[in-house]
């Protein structure tokens, strides 16, 4: 199915669900992320949510990754170089939000693209191949082509998947996609 369709139809979806779906379907995500196989790595990052948007809230993936004592890696959207900055996630981190409703750190120490193993990887929609759907800015495809082969992407999504979405050659593929019901490998 055509991109441009897929992310109007999933944005006006995701704008309808109640708060208390929101919370309880991340609890379950995050819940499920426990079922996979990344947990003996070091450097995880994971968005921060929007709540405005509905995303899936990570903050249960958060303190999960706190108490399995990990380093967590959060970005910093640079909008004039269309590019994210890679910050340590420490105690003395402070999150603001942005003029565009993100939450991200004021200053850090920057991680680098290849020192990252997990990448939690926010979304619309995908598809049963594991290819995403995002905002459409290209934000994540350009991060992940920065990564490692041997970086494992996990997609965080409310819905099942999609039959199929056009793919681009810029786009990067989920190695797995976590929903409120089920784990999906690609």
């Amino acid at each position: 199915m055509e991109k441009e369709l897929l992310r109007k139809k999933y944005k006006a979806i995701r704008a309808q669900l109640s708060n208390d779906f929101v919370e309880e379907g991340s609890l379950q995500i995050a819940n499920n992320t426990l079922e996979l196989p990344i947990w003996n790595k070091t450097f995880y990052h994971l968005f921060l949510s929007i709540a405005e948007k509905k995303e899936v809230n990570t903050e249960y993936i958060l303190h999960i990754l706190q108490g399995k004592d990990k380093s967590i890696v959060v970005s910093k959207t640079d909008f004039k170089q269309d590019r994210l900055q890679h910050i340590l996630l420490q105690e003395n981190t402070f999150i603001q939000i942005s003029k565009f409703g993100i939450p991200e750190p004021a200053s850090g120490i920057e991680i680098k693209p290849v020192q990252l193993d997990v990448v939690f990887v926010p979304l619309l929609v995908f598809d049963q191949k594991g290819n995403r759907i995002g905002y459409g800015k290209g934000f994540y495809d350009r991060f992940l082509a920065q990564c490692t082969v041997e970086t494992i992407f996990v997609g965080l999504s409310f819905f099942d998947p999609e039959v199929m979405i056009d793919v681009e050659n810029t786009d990067i593929p989920l190695h797995y996609c976590v929903t409120p019901k089920k784990v999906y490998a690609f």
